[in-house]
């Protein structure tokens, strides 16, 4: 971590200390892990964080995500030979193989230890996770969508091949993205006017920077109670330095827009100010992160590993939960008076 962050995390545990000393509370020896019971943390987070977001992430954060060479090998529609991500060809091979759903409900629990089985099956070591702003019952059925979002439904889908880079290029983001288009036309009943794709494939919208951020700031703000949005990501992700202090690993995750030498990454403290702090209440988001380094991009506080070591979602326990709710809310003070409150009335 630079100077400059050492300096703005000393500031944040600073801040918090002098919060904890007016409200009379004792010091937090690790700001970096959940001191908090899921219910402790139901019970007095800030309503800002009460949205329905949700993430499904190829890897873990320290992970490289992967190219499948042939995806005709997990029946998928059209695969006519091309690449395609392994997160999004194996979710598709579960949900929808041959164009025809699952005869019975799957539940998010055999949904990504599905995945992971495939993955690894296929010499894949990355681990799929779902995350979540919310605490889900992950024995309930796998959706994209939800019963309940029965307004309108919109997409913004991205798929990114680096076409020329050397090293770089890409070869199954394309791929990704129409194979999950028809999967949300088919199933979802999103429509074609609903769906917004970004590809440099020379006929869709070219994915730079701009063009992306702007698609997101779009689909947020045409969104109203009820409706639901997925956003896909097939491309390279990274890690850079975090700038601001709010990463206990010292490392922001980012998205490679396709003019990423002249234009930049997009952080993941971008995609709060895009995607999360603006999201009207009501509106149901899942995002499908395919690419590397993508398993906390969003920073959800509630964290599922598809790899059989748990058999229920729980609080992120590398996650900064102080910095997260400051950053997103600006309302770390009533929190911990709300935290305070709870313990004094056990």
């Amino acid at each position: 971590m630079g100077f400059f962050n050492k300096l703005k995390e000393a500031a944040l545990k600073e801040a918090k200390k002098k919060i904890m000393e007016e409200l009379g509370m004792g010091g937090d020896d690790d700001e970096t892990k959940p001191t908090m019971t899921t219910e402790e943390f139901e019970r007095t987070k800030p309503d800002e964080l009460r949205k329905d977001i949700r993430m499904i992430s190829g890897c873990q954060d320290r992970q490289t995500s992967a190219d499948v060479s042939n995806v005709s090998s997990f029946q998928l529609p059209d695969p006519a030979g091309k690449a395609g991500g392994a997160c999004t060809s194996t979710l598709l091979n579960i949900l929808y193989a041959d164009e025809q759903v699952p005869e019975d409900d799957l539940s998010f629990v055999e949904v990504l230890e599905e995945m992971r089985i495939k993955l690894k099956s296929g010499d894949y070591s990355q681990i799929p996770q779902l995350s979540s702003m919310n605490p889900i019952d992950v024995n309930t059925k796998f959706d994209l969508v939800p019963d309940t979002a029965t307004g309108t439904k919109r997409a913004v889908m991205i798929g990114i091949n680096y076409v020329g880079d050397d090293p770089g290029e890409l070869s199954g983001c394309w791929n990704d993205v129409l194979n999950m288009k028809k999967y949300i036309q088919d199933v979802h009943g999103f429509e074609e006017e609903n769906i917004v794709i970004l590809m440099d494939d020379g006929i869709h919208t070219e994915p730079t920077k701009a063009n992306i951020i702007d698609a997101y700031k779009t689909i947020i703000a045409q969104a109203e109670e009820n409706d639901a949005i997925f956003l896909h990501y097939s491309g390279h992700g990274t890690k850079l330095r975090d700038d601001d202090g709010d990463e206990s690993d010292g490392y922001d995750e980012a998205l490679v827009p396709r003019d990423f030498q002249t234009n930049g990454m997009i952080r993941d403290d971008d995609l709060y100010e895009l995607l999360l702090k603006n999201l009207p209440d009501g509106v149901h988001m899942t995002s499908l992160m395919d690419c590397c380094h993508s398993g906390t991009i969003l920073d959800l506080p509630y964290l599922f590993k598809g790899d059989g070591s748990q058999t229920e979602m729980t609080l992120d326990p590398n996650m900064n939960l102080d910095a997260f709710i400051e950053k997103l809310t600006g309302k770390l003070m009533e929190f911990l008076q709300a935290k305070m409150a709870a313990s004094l009335s056990l």
